[in-house]
């Protein structure tokens, strides 16, 4: 799986130009079909339909799907669904009245949060190393490891589309590219 650009025409681009490498060794990957499509659930009951596009690796032969930035793999909810339950949850919020405030069930808030604070200290690392690259130094963390990886993301988010004078979207689709869409990930898999 990797995580690619929303946009599903900016996506056939960058296969068609063979910008796209595998994860695995480097090849270029080429177009080979699609995956099954997806429904996920977005805010206020909205629904984004995808079908994602599978890519084929030329020096390996490893297929990969490429995932839209906007989901994550194995969820049912948007990335951005699921950042805004992390804020959330950084500024001192329950589960309970986090996913009453978002329409989901409390198990699956809970299920997000507690994926999360396991992959909290290398999410925070990662992140880190991105505000480093750009010269931004975060201060030692305050609050739990999840606030402090919820920081982390926002702040590099953020100087991604100040140094580029760019609009970088939903932080959470940036953190979804940056990690490869491994945010929820078991920490063996970051």
């Amino acid at each position: 799986m990797l995580s690619v650009d929303a946009d599903p025409l900016r996506v056939e681009q960058l296969l068609n130009a063979g910008e796209l490498e595998c994860p695995r060794c480097s090849g270029v990957l080429t177009g080979w079909g699609h995956g099954r499509p997806r429904a996920l659930r977005g805010t206020l009951g909205s629904r984004l339909l995808l079908h994602p596009r599978r890519a084929r690796c030329s020096r390996c032969g490893t297929t990969h799907i490429l995932l839209s930035e906007l989901a994550l793999p194995r969820r049912a909810d948007t990335v951005a669904v699921i950042g805004t339950a992390l804020e959330l949850v950084a500024a001192g919020r329950g589960h309970r009245p986090i996913a009453h405030e978002l329409g989901r069930h409390e198990a699956t808030v809970r299920g997000w949060l507690r994926r999360f604070a396991l992959c909290a200290p290398r999410v925070r690392a990662l992140f880190a190393l991105l505000l480093a690259e750009l010269r931004i130094f975060l201060p030692e963390p305050n609050g739990t490891p999840t606030a402090a990886a919820v920081a982390a993301v926002l702040a590099a988010a953020h100087a991604r589309g100040q140094q580029f004078s760019t609009e970088v979207g939903s932080p959470w689709a940036f953190a979804c590219r940056m990690s490869q869409g491994k945010l929820l990930a078991a920490p063996e898999f970051l």
